[in-house]
Order: C-alpha cells, then structure tokens, then sequence
C-alpha cells in the first residue's frame, strides 16, 4: 500500500517535447485516496503558471480557478495534473500557438507520460476562460486518445461589446469525437464568455451543461478569476459535479 500511495505522490514533471522546448506540469498529492481518473487541467489567461522549485519546494501561481480547485478534484478522486506554458510560451500562450501543431505535440507528449505512469485511467482535458481554446482544438487532434473534454467558461468571442467577432462559438464542434461538458456561471458578467452561448451551444449539439449560480461576491474584474467568471465561491461543488460526470455518476445540471 506504502508503494501505491507514494505512486500519487506531489511532483514537477519537465518533459523534452520539441527541440530545445521542455513542457513542465504538476502532479498533485492524492494523499491515501485512490485516483479514478486523472484531470489535465490548463489554466486560462496565457496558460503559464511559473512552475518552479524554490529551495525544495515547488511553487506556482494558484489563482485561476483550475489550479485554486485541485483539493476538490482530491477529494473527489480525480488526480489533478497542473500543466504550465512550454518554455518558448512562458510570456503566455497566444490563441493563435493554442491552435498549433506545436501545442498539439507538447499535448500528446505529456497524455504519453500521465498514460505511463497510471496505466488503466481515464484521462481528461480540462480547460477554463482563453484555455478553452487548446481544449476545443486538443480535443478534436488527440481524438479518442482522451475520454472527454470540459470546457468552463467557455470564451465564445473574442471581447466583449459589439464590435467582437467569434472565437469558440464559431468553432466546429463536430470534429470533437469524445464526450464534451459544458461548465458555465449563469451570472458570467465577461463580455466573451456569455452563459447565453453555452446554453444555445448545448442545446445545438446535445452537450450536456452544468450551470452554476451564487457564490462570493467578486474579488476581480469580471474577466478574472475571482468573479462569477471564475466560479469564485462555488468550487468546491463546481468540481464536484464536473467529477460526477467523469466518473459516470449522477451530478446536478444546476448548483445554486
């Protein structure tokens, strides 16, 4: 048992993916829980964390709301894989590298390592806000060598106001074989990130929705991950029933 826990123990995990670029992640500490599924979870924004090791002990920025909510993946036994930006990308991913082949590859290399390493799991993306744009292209290229894809505040164009032209709501979502999630705050007040859209996007496509209300009142602009935006307050229970759908539990399609 000693070896089976220590399996899940806390790591940093640098991979050489394309010539002279490394691709960093972080595996959490299941402590004695034993994982049915494992998350690889791409925070929003530009994607990079400053993942690091400072006088032996690892460290990253831990505000967007993937990489705040990895106990409650813990708890609910999903084992939370943190990816950072690749080393050529630490100034922030761009849409248009979220879309590229190079992505892509960093991508297979590191669903290559997690595979290795808990042979027999299912292996999820998981992606919130700009993030959503690597989930949607990585789902469609990594094709059935995932089990799905959750897409959390989804960012549907590109800004807010009326001037903004599509992004993911403009996306063929056809080419996605493996089961997709929609997560999505009801009161998102971002301009790119609608709760209208994902709703029409559900219905479209038959993708099932989890809408979230309440919370803590906002700490961040609307865009930021302490707002609506990043389920600022509701957590626990969001990722609660992202693991329910995972796991083919029952999970609610509402949390208030």
């Amino acid at each position: 048992m000693g070896l089976a826990w220590e399996a899940f123990a806390q790591e940093r995990v640098t991979l050489q993916t394309r010539p002279g670029v490394t691709q960093s992640f972080f595996i959490a500490d299941m402590g004695k829980r034993r994982p049915e599924a494992v998350a690889l979870l791409l925070a929003g924004g530009g994607g990079n964390i400053r993942l690091r090791v400072e006088e032996g002990e690892i460290k990253f920025q831990t505000g967007n709301f993937l990489p705040r909510s990895r106990n409650a993946f813990i708890r609910n036994r999903i084992l939370p894989v943190i990816l950072d930006a690749p080393a050529d990308q630490q100034a922030g991913m761009s849409d248009t590298f979220r879309r590229s082949a190079e992505h892509s590859i960093d991508l297979r290399a590191v669903l290559a390592e997690v595979k290795q390493r808990y042979p027999g799991l299912p292996v999820f993306l998981v992606g919130t806000s700009r993030s959503t744009i690597s989930i949607a292209n990585l789902a469609a290229s990594l094709d059935r060598e995932i089990a799905g894809a959750v897409f959390t505040a989804s960012l549907f164009y590109d800004r807010g106001g009326k001037s903004r032209q599509p992004l993911l709501l403009g996306f063929q979502w056809s080419a996605i074989r493996v089961p997709v999630l929609l997560v999505h705050h009801v009161d998102d007040a971002c301009g790119a990130t609608p709760y209208e859209a994902a709703a029409r996007l559900s219905q479209r496509f038959a993708f099932p929705l989890i809408s979230v209300k309440g919370g803590k009142p906002n700490q961040s602009g609307f865009c930021e991950p302490l707002s609506a935006h990043g389920f600022y307050g509701k957590e626990a229970e969001t990722v609660a029933a992202i693991a329910g759908w995972m796991l083919q539990k029952p999970f609610p399609k509402e949390i208030e």
